[in-house]
Parts: C-alpha cells; structure tokens; sequence
C-alpha cells in the first residue's frame, strides 16, 4: 500500500470520469481474489489507459456519486495502493467515503468540480483548506471543507493509526498519573 508522511498539499496529474461510478466498475468483483490481477483492471470499462498508466500522486476528478454501489473495501483500498493521492466530485457513495476515510485516503466534495479539469490537467489541491487549483488553467475552486475528525484520521493516516496513536497516548497518561 502507498503510504506517505502527511502532505496537505497534493500534486499531480488528473484522471476524469463521469457520474455514477460504481465500486464494481473499480476493482471488477472477477478478479478480487487476486489483487495483483484486480490491479490490471481497476476503472478499465471507463478508461483502459488508467491501470497501466496511473502515477503516484495521480488526482481523480469525478462527477457525482463517484463509488457507489456495493459495499467494497477494496475499491478506495487499490486506488490508494496504486498511488492515486485523492478523489474529487460532487458527491460519493456513502459507504465507499466511509471506507476511504477509514484508510486515510482523502476525499473532497465540490459542486461542478468535473466542469473545471480535463483528463491530464495538473491538479493542486490543499487538503487542509480544500481548495483546488488547475495548474493548467489557472481557474481555483473552494470544495467543502472535511470536518475535523475525518481530518484528524487523515492527518493519522487512517482509523486505525488514529486509535493506536490516543491509546498511546492514553497508556502514556495513566503511566504519569501512578
């Protein structure tokens, strides 16, 4: 899995798709039981170019309802895991903005992003603030802002490494209190 040091600031190269992007469509169910394989197939019915050509640091502009569908983890999961530094739409399944938050895979939500960006733009965006700026035509647009506790599982790299860090530091409380 592509895991770095926190970084508010992102940049990278923009992959477009439309509205209503199912998590099927994302990792197709057919090859889940080899993630390696499932990797050569990620958002292919879409875009074939994406799995052999998606970077590091990659940014995905969507439409609205990006990740809907069924319930798998897996779908913010292999794009984290191929570098893919964030998603940006309108709106996103609920469950898949739960799981991507979850993992500490950060998501942003602006009305009309898609009108803003074509496929290869460069993309800046300041998770912090949520704004986003097109590098290649100059144009910002302020997204919603993520609320403080999914912030703060971000900032940790996820839920679960936000739940190591307080019991740490619980455990480092009590210890001074004896």
């Amino acid at each position: 899995m592509v895991k770095k040091e926190w970084n508010p600031v992102l940049k990278g190269t923009v992959w477009k798709f439309g509205e209503n992007v199912d998590t099927d469509v994302i990792t197709p169910g057919k090859y889940l039981d080899n993630l390696g394989e499932c990797k050569k197939h990620v958002l292919e019915t879409l875009d074939p170019e994406f799995p052999a050509n998606v970077k590091v640091g990659d940014i995905i502009i969507a439409d609205k309802n990006f990740g809907c569908g069924s319930s798998r983890e897996t779908a913010p999961e292999i794009l984290q895991d191929m570098g893919v530094a964030a998603v940006i739409a309108p709106s996103f399944g609920r469950i898949f903005y739960r799981n991507s938050f979850s993992i500490g895979f950060p998501l942003l939500e602006a009305d009309n992003i898609a009108e803003f960006f074509n496929k290869g733009d460069i993309a800046e965006v300041n998770i912090e603030t949520a704004v986003v700026k097109n590098l290649t035509t100059n144009k910002t647009i302020q997204c919603k802002e993520i609320p403080k506790i999914l912030m703060d599982i971000l900032k940790s790299g996820g839920q679960l490494e936000l739940l190591k860090k307080e019991l740490k530091a619980r455990s480092k409380a009590e210890k001074q209190n004896k």
